[in-house]
């Protein structure tokens, strides 16, 4: 727990409540239609996500999903021009074009959201063996959801980077969840974690609603990794308090399953952890909530400031 000093908390506290706050805005805006397309909230995720991030070096890189707003935000991106990447300005980190599922911010080590289920497996694994090669340190976190673990990217790239010995945490976030389906409709085990058996390599199940537990066994797997010893599967067990996407009515579940989820609030299991344990006291934890959701109105009033794209730049960056 040496770690886990009072400083680290308060900012594992903040960046939580910086993606719980970003989510129900972008929520608000697309209710509105101010924002177009789709977008996927990890709502209840926060934990999962921003603890894991944290528990990496500053270099480290990770790659991200289609769900991915808490996992970049736990990684230290710039909120107002992720913002502005939502409300379609030339500011944002795809100069409006990209959206939710295409943040990526090479300076603190992004790789990418990616709209494809399982699309960072291979990416991660090109990543961590260009680490390897070139000597680097650093190591690579794989973010996926449990429906991903079902794509055959998934097994290539365990196996592969199995073979290999590839400095890669594979992180997955199962929320129970594949869309509509549940994990025990689309696979006949109860861990995700098992499969690492195949592989040979080492797996664990985490209580991704725990912080504490999430950032320490991070911690532990990323020395492991670092050290060449290969990868590592990792199951953290979450759940997302809204729909897949906006467009889902949530028939597959009851509100009494979700009520029950919610009352594991990871903010809050954080919050009174530090209060309980003399870390820090109720006021400044408080004071520090409202100094972030005040954070989220200072990227919208950005945003809502910058510029849209001009015409003339739609057939800028485009590749395909």
């Amino acid at each position: 727990m040496a770690e886990m000093n009072k400083e680290t908390l308060i900012e594992m506290y903040k960046r939580m409540n910086h993606a719980r706050f970003f989510e129900e805005k972008v929520s608000w805006f697309f209710a509105r239609g101010m924002i177009h397309g789709t977008t996927h909230l990890s709502v209840g995720q926060e934990a999962s996500a921003v603890a894991a991030c944290m528990a990496l070096n500053d270099d480290d890189l990770i790659t991200s999903t289609h769900r991915g707003h808490s996992q970049v935000i736990g990684k230290g991106i710039d909120l107002n021009k992720m913002m502005a990447e939502l409300l379609g300005k030339i500011t944002g980190y795809c100069k409006g074009k990209g959206g939710s599922m295409h943040i990526a911010d090479l300076s603190v080590g992004n790789l990418g959201a990616n709209g494809v289920v399982g699309g960072g497996h291979s990416l991660a694994c090109g990543a961590a063996l260009t680490q390897q090669y070139q000597d680097t340190g650093k190591i690579v976190l794989c973010f996926f959801g449990d429906g991903a673990s079902n794509e055959g990217s998934f097994h290539e790239a365990l196996n592969l980077a199995s073979v290999w010995k590839l400095p890669v945490i594979f992180y997955c976030e199962n929320n129970l969840y594949g869309m509509s389906v549940p994990q025990s409709a689309s696979m006949n085990i109860k861990d995700v974690a098992v499969r690492a058996d195949s592989y040979g390599i080492p797996g664990h199940t985490i209580d991704g609603n725990n912080a504490i537990e999430v950032f320490n066994k991070i911690k532990e797997v990323a020395a492991y990794v670092r050290e060449g010893n290969g990868p590592v599967l990792v199951e953290s067990k979450t759940y997302r308090w809204l729909g897949h996407s906006k467009s889902d009515a949530q028939a597959y579940r009851t509100k009494e399953e979700v009520e029950s989820w919610k009352e594991k609030d990871p903010i809050n299991y954080l919050y009174n952890y530090m209060v309980t344990n003399d870390m820090a006291e109720k006021e400044e934890l408080d004071e520090l909530k409202k100094t972030c959701k005040q954070d989220i109105e200072d990227a919208v009033a950005f945003a809502n400031v910058s510029d849209n794209p001009p015409l003339s730049s739609v057939t800028e960056d485009v590749y395909a």
